[in-house]
């Protein structure tokens, strides 16, 4: 992954910073690079698994506008409303993900996030204009948020949401601390925070009506024989009339999680790169360090109480989301190696 640039020079990779070599925290010097900080002129972009992560929503995506095109049509007939305004509205509300207030009621009431306290403030806001500056971002242009919780995360949401856990701010020194916002930052940058919530938001109404025709089949043999027939002939008469409308595009989405989990993996790998591309791996790197250690340490204690641990199936892994702990800093350590 690049690193954003503005207009005037494009912006060499930082110096992973001193103490790799000595008995320091790793990278503790968080100061700017050299002379004025620039702001770029375009500072967000759309990488490949922006890209990918649409695509493999555009079934969803097309299912849910016939889910949608479907219930317009019906208040249409019922209740008098033209079918375009509803179908319309929902296709404009997309918009919102990068509507300030709304990314602020999102970030309280979806994601469970709150203001920042005056001293989190001080640690959270401080660190974060070190790692601006080296990317040259405007600082402002996020917001910063906090999430109660005892374990080291962040994250990146909407279009303009940054979260810490109140853990993190706690526990991890400046250094690390920074390390982890490059990553979310690199989420921003390469586009996927906005990605993942607007098709969450877009593919809605295909989930919901997925789970109605689960919760609806698991109930089928309650019903009298009469009524379940009727309720099977709908539901495959439905199902068949749809799939022949999208050229058999709506079961398409039974296929996708394991492109989409890859897609994420790949996503969290690209962040990374742009942590480091701006000089923090090694502090990423510490963070997962002790992020493995905690587990190993839990593994063995378990095993002394007598809790087995079960280990991930293959279809497990497929469809985890982030990549394991040891693939990241594999490909954080050759970024350092490479840029010695």
């Amino acid at each position: 992954m690049s690193v954003p640039h503005g207009s005037e020079s494009r912006r060499k990779p930082a110096d992973p910073g001193p103490g790799l070599e000595s008995g320091h925290e790793p990278g503790s010097d968080l100061r700017p690079p050299a002379g004025r900080v620039h702001i770029s002129a375009r500072h967000r972009h759309i990488d490949v698994t922006t890209l990918g992560t649409l695509a493999l929503q555009l079934p969803h995506l097309l299912t849910s506008l016939t889910v949608v095109l479907a219930a317009s049509y019906v208040a249409d007939a019922l209740f008098g409303p033209p079918w375009w305004i509803p179908v319309g509205c929902w296709a404009a509300s997309g918009a919102l993900v990068f509507h300030r207030p709304c990314e602020r009621l999102l970030a309280r009431w979806l994601y469970g996030m709150r203001h920042p306290t005056p001293e989190e403030d001080r640690k959270l806001t401080s660190v974060w204009r070190k790692v601006t500056a080296r990317a040259g971002v405007d600082p402002d242009t996020y917001q910063l948020w906090v999430e109660d919780s005892d374990e080291v995360n962040a994250m990146a949401a909407a279009g303009h949401i940054v979260g810490v856990t109140s853990h993190s701010l706690r526990s991890l020194t400046p250094a690390r601390l920074a390390g982890v916002l490059a990553h979310e930052l690199g989420h921003h940058v390469g586009g996927h925070a906005w990605a993942s919530l607007i098709t969450f938001w877009y593919t809605l109404p295909a989930k919901l009506t997925w789970r109605l025709l689960r919760w609806l089949a698991a109930r089928v043999d309650r019903l009298p024989v009469g009524t379940a027939a009727v309720v099977i002939g709908v539901l495959g008469a439905t199902v068949f009339a749809v799939a022949t409308a999208t050229y058999g595009l709506v079961l398409l989405p039974l296929a996708t999680p394991y492109l989409v989990a890859a897609v994420s993996r790949r996503s969290e790998l690209r962040a990374d790169e742009h942590a480091a591309g701006l000089g923090f791996a090694p502090q990423l790197m510490a963070v997962l360090r002790e992020d493995l250690a905690h587990e190993e340490a839990s593994r063995v204690g378990a095993a002394a109480m007598g809790v087995r641990f079960e280990e991930e199936g293959v279809v497990a892994r497929l469809l985890a989301s982030h990549p394991d702990v040891h693939t990241r800093l594999h490909r954080l350590q050759t970024h350092v190696d490479s840029a010695r």
